[in-house]
């Protein structure tokens, strides 16, 4: 985002201006623009976090959460081991533990294709992917819009009041991410410890008693219902994936060697193609070969999104 990038690179020069930075904008998903990144930078290092991250956006926008997630992941990961880059690094979402949501199935998908080029190429590029919750003060965080809300008098809207969610601090997540990124062998998936999961009625309530204000007397709660994709609960890991303890304990690791679907290559190919040409009932088709404990739409569905579907017949 050109914001953002011009904010980060005014502070970077500010607080470390002895610090040689370089900025280089352009999409994930364009070859020949990646291409210009690796060739010049030359990078040995790669924290790969470009995607779409908004379930309730996602679900009516597959197709572009096709594009980017997976094929925006898997073209910087190919040319980082064309490029001999030693560590790469993706950031992953707990969303992507039996998604119920386009973005949590979209970020499993990139899980797999990073782990299946690790193990094609063993010898070359060493791929870890980090798992982890929400992230206290992101853009776009709950935090940020409870904030609003209140600042606004209210209504503060939690879509369930029995919904929880993990969270930690951005620079706690830092920490441990760029820590387990010296951890990596190829083939691993990390979990950060994030602590209890938090009830977000609680945490409203909490910020409206931290604001001086009485929930209901100064600000209301609203209950909205949950929003497309959306669970009540998240989970970090499945069965099979129990991690192990690392010599960080923030950080755990699942076993290695966890099963990838048969010719992993060609079905997501398949998938990416399909999104291309917003063909929604194939590119379910191959979503559901790949992740086969996705929870979401159906083919008949998918193909009925608003502004998103094609008809084939």
């Amino acid at each position: 985002e050109e914001n953002g990038m011009f904010r980060l690179g005014q502070e970077r020069r500010r607080r470390h201006p002895d610090t040689n930075l370089s900025c280089f904008r352009g999409d994930s998903k364009t070859d020949g623009r990646m291409e210009v990144l690796f060739s010049q930078y030359k990078p040995q290092v790669v924290f790969h976090a470009a995607a779409y991250k908004h379930v309730p956006i996602l679900q009516y926008h597959p197709a572009e959460a096709i594009r980017n997630n997976v094929g925006g992941t898997r073209n910087v990961a190919r040319l980082a081991q064309k490029h001999g880059v030693r560590r790469f690094v993706m950031i992953s979402t707990d969303k992507a533990v039996r998604p119920t949501s386009v973005m949590g199935a979209t970020k499993q998908v990139a899980e797999k294709v990073i782990r299946g080029l690790g193990r094609a190429e063993p010898d070359g590029t060493l791929f870890s992917t980090i798992r982890f919750g929400n992230v206290l003060g992101s853009a776009g965080s709950v935090v940020e819009l409870f904030l609003k809300q209140i600042r606004d008098g209210g209504p503060v809207t939690v879509t369930d009041a029995r919904m929880e969610r993990f969270f930690m601090t951005i620079s706690e997540a830092v920490h441990l991410v760029l820590y387990a990124a010296t951890m990596g062998e190829g083939d691993d998936v990390f979990i950060l410890d994030m602590g209890d999961p938090v009830k977000i009625d609680q945490l409203a309530r909490q910020m409206i008693s931290f604001a001086g204000l009485t929930t209901d007397a100064d600000v209301s709660i609203e209950y909205t219902g949950l929003r497309p994709g959306e669970k009540l609960y998240e989970e970090l890991w499945t069965e099979g994936e129990e991690p192990l303890p690392t010599a960080n304990p923030g950080i755990r690791k699942t076993p290695s060697g966890q099963p990838l679907p048969e010719d992993l290559e060609g079905v997501v190919e398949g998938l990416l193609e399909a999104a291309r040409e917003n063909n929604m009932r194939e590119s379910w088709e191959h979503l559901l070969e790949i992740v086969g404990d996705f929870q979401g739409l159906t083919g008949d569905e998918a193909e009925n999104i608003p502004g998103g579907a094609v008809d084939h017949d």
